[in-house]
This record gives structure tokens, sequence and C-alpha cells, in this order.
């Protein structure tokens, strides 16, 4: 049986502004109303395969939960690495999780990322590969080129094996354009995607072999291991001893046992805005828009508005992207450069690269809607049946006025329901939290005034508080 280990990482940089840090592009609605996490759990329907298993950073992991939630997606559980360790140890981790309830499955690794808009090319190829699989081999799968790109590495094929695969003779880092040009002309060639199929057992033995130090340690991790609700804890400080290595270095340049099969299915990794251009549908004048647009002659562009009006007059080759806290106007092929925007805003100590202005929260989110020196405004959406921690503020008191819905609110010592058009005031020092026990969603304004008005002054009582 198949399960899928769905890679749910990243950095959140190269599709700036609408990535960040704590919410990257698996996690938008980038070709369809659904995320990208969510396509990659949709396309694996006409696959025969038990629940997946997910990895992410303990960073995403409500957004990765509630994400499953709202399309009711099966999980067989939510690896969290306490610190990213690259492609290896995190499919070592999902082995050794394999291996220990008493099963040794087919592993098919999937990014989180990834657009797939021929699906049943992509099924196809996963259901060559089992054979292969089933023999003890490593499969991957190399994209068939439809250009020369220098922004992927690339598969040399070797020995033709059957009709659907061959030996790997080697892997080809991230080529100029005059060797990407050789490699599609040679036909010799396939784009590295990142997938794989193998048994759990076979990895951890070539793991065992070739890096048995990354093993180890994911090893004591996975020994240390706790389950909290849907999530998966492993050993902190184990895993972090653990070395940083890629699955294609650690194992797959080193094994005698890779085959790779070719996969024809309109396949990216929406590595930058102009691919993303590249893979949406365009207009008869070549732009992909989304959101509120109005054009006048323009062309060869991608605009994607989140909250208000774009017009764009008289320009060509060109990607516009409005969120409610920056605007990106950039030149269609110089996309790449975004990330020097990004690095600005590091080292001048922004949060623009960190989170959006709305920030989700397994209870629902909180949106900054205006700040000052000394007062912040949020609004805040409590979903039914839903509550915050139970927490203290050191440095500033809050006022809360019930836009709708109903608030049972914790104030010290006391409890008791505000409605719409109703307030209350929490001062400082006080224990505090609020519960939506209504059947519709809880919406409230927050007023935060005081000396210091950082997210870290707070002293959780108990659960997930709001700047949590």
């Amino acid at each position: 049986m198949i399960l899928p280990v769905i890679m749910a990482g990243g950095s959140g940089s190269r599709l700036w502004p609408l990535s960040r840090t704590l919410y990257p592009k698996q996690f938008l609605s980038l070709t369809s109303n659904k995320t990208m996490l969510q396509e990659t759990v949709g396309r694996l329907d006409k696959l025969k395969h038990t629940a997946p298993l997910f990895i992410c950073n303990e960073e995403h992991r409500f957004i990765v939960a509630e994400q499953l939630r709202q399309k009711s997606m099966e999980h067989g559980g939510i690896i969290l690495e306490p610190k990213g360790r690259n492609t290896a140890p995190a499919i070592a981790l999902a082995a050794l999780y394999a291996v220990k309830h008493g099963e040794d499955p087919m592993l098919l690794v999937l990014a989180a990322d990834h657009v797939i808009q021929n699906e049943d090319a992509f099924i196809n190829s996963v259901n060559s590969a089992i054979a292969h699989a089933e023999l003890g081999k490593l499969v991957t799968f190399g994209i068939v080129p439809s250009s020369p790109e220098t922004g992927y590495g690339y598969i040399k094929k070797g020995k033709t094996l059957d009709n659907t695969a061959a030996k790997v003779e080697k892997f080809v880092e991230k080529p100029n354009l005059k060797r990407a040009k050789e490699y599609v002309a040679s036909d010799d060639y396939l784009w590295n995607s990142g997938m794989f199929l193998f048994k759990a057992s076979r990895y951890l033995e070539e793991l065992a072999e070739h890096r048995p130090d990354i093993l180890s340690a994911c090893q004591r991790a996975m020994d240390g291991a706790r389950s909290d609700l849907e999530f998966i804890r492993i050993g902190e400080t184990e895993f972090e001893s653990c070395p940083d290595d890629s699955i294609d270095y650690a194992v797959m340049e080193k094994t005698s046992q890779a085959v790779v099969v070719p996969m024809d299915a309109s396949w990216s990794d929406v590595g930058s805005w102009s691919a993303l251009w590249e893979v949406n549908a365009k207009d008869a004048k070549g732009n992909a828009l989304r959101g509120d647009v109005l054009l006048e002659d323009t062309e060869d562009s991608l605009i994607y508005s989140q909250h208000k009006l774009v017009a764009a007059v008289g320009v060509e080759n060109l990607v516009i992207v409005e969120t409610k806290d920056a605007v990106l106007v950039a030149d269609k092929e110089r996309v790449q450069d975004v990330k020097g925007i990004v690095s600005q805003l590091k080292k001048a100590k922004r949060t623009e690269h960190l989170q959006h202005r709305e920030v989700y929260r397994p209870w629902g989110s909180h949106d900054a809607i205006a700040d000052g020196e000394r007062f912040h405004v949020k609004r805040v959406t409590v979903k039914p049946g839903e509550k915050t921690a139970t927490q203290i503020h050191y440095n500033r008191a809050e006022h809360w006025i019930v836009v709708s819905g109903t608030a049972k609110v914790k104030n010290g010592d006391k409890e008791y329901l505000i409605g719409e058009n109703q307030s209350t005031f929490i001062p400082i020092g006080v224990a505090h939290s609020i519960e939506n026990p209504g059947k519709v969603s809880l919406d409230l304004i927050e007023v935060r005034s005081g000396a210091y008005l950082g997210e870290d002054d707070v002293v959780r009582v108990e659960g997930y508080g709001i700047g949590y």
C-alpha cells in the first residue's frame, strides 16, 4: 500500500508579499479556489493509498490542520519538525514512523507546493513506478522538460529498464542556459522534481549505509516522540543534533538502486512570480488576473489583488501584487530579485516578511487595523465553540467591543456574557480569555493601550493565546 508523505515546509520568500515566513506558498490559493496543500491531497483521489502523513514546521502546524479540516481531508498524522533539517531527515522520520507502527508501506514523497495540471499523467507515472519500488528500487520522478530551464536540477537517464523507467546515471546541478539547451536537445535529461516512491525499509537501509549519522539522530528523535492531539512531536534536542542534508545528496546520488520514471504532467514548483504567470489562465492579451482588477492597454502581466481594486494602464510584462500591508511592482524578468526586498525587510527588522497583517490561529484569527505609539487596534474573530487561552499582560490593558455574536468573557475571578454593541475592560495584570459559546462567528474589536504592546507581553495560564 502507498503511504503519501507530504512535506509542507518552506520559507515563503520567493512569492513575497503573498507568501511569508509564517505563511508560505503551500498555504495559498494560487491556481484555483483550493490552496496548494489542498490541491496536493486532492490529486491523490485516483490513487489507492492510506491517509497521508504530513511533515511541517512547528510554526505551521495549525495552518496545516485547519486547511485539511476545511476540505474534510483525512490524514495519518502531522509530524512536527522543531527545526528544519532538509529532506533526508524529514523523510527518515516518516519512514521510521511507518515502520514503528508495524508496516512497511511504499512512501510516495511529495512537496505540498507543486502545481500539476495533468493529474491523470501524474497518477499514471506513480502507478508505473510501483513495480520498481516493490523490487526494492528507489524511484524518483523526472519531469519531461518543456524548455531549457536554468532554475531546476536535472537527472540524466541511464540504461532503460522497460518502457516506463530507466536507471539514474547521474544527478546534475542547475545548469547555465547553454548547458540547459544541450540537455533538452539530447533527450537524455529530465527535470529533478523532488518526488519519490520507495519502501520505507529500503530508504532506511540506504540511509544506514550512506548517512548513518542522519539515521541515528532521527531514530533517537522518533524514540522520544509523543502525540499531541493530531500532531506528532519528536525529541527536540535529538533532532536538532541531526545533520542538515537533502535526500539527493544523502542517498539518491550515492545509491546504485536509483530509478527514474518520466512524468509529463505540466508540472511546476512555482518558484517565482513569472512561473505562476506561466501556469495560470490568461486573457486575450496574455494577462493572468486574480481579484478586483481593471486593465487598459495592458499586456503579458500578472496582477493579483487580495483586497483593493488594482488598475493598470499602458504597461506590459509586469507583476503587480496587492495585500493588506504591502504592494509589489516588478518587471516579470526580474522577479527572482524579490528576495532582495525580503532581505531588506529582515535587515530593517520589519515584520512584513514574517507574517500577514491577518494572522490565523486554531481558534480563529486576528487582523491588525491600526497601530500607534501607545495603542494597537485589532479585529478578532473566534470560531463557534472555540476559546482563546487564559493569559495575563503586565504592560497593557485591553478594551473589547463585540461587533457580532456573543462573547463569554473570563475577567479575573468573574465570568460573564457580552453581546453585540457591548464592551468590557481588561485591566493590566488580570487573567482573561474569550470564548464563543454560540453557533456563529464572534467578531470583536480589541483595543490595546499601554507602554509596551509587543506580542511577547503575555503569560499564558493555559491553551493558545491571541499572540501565540
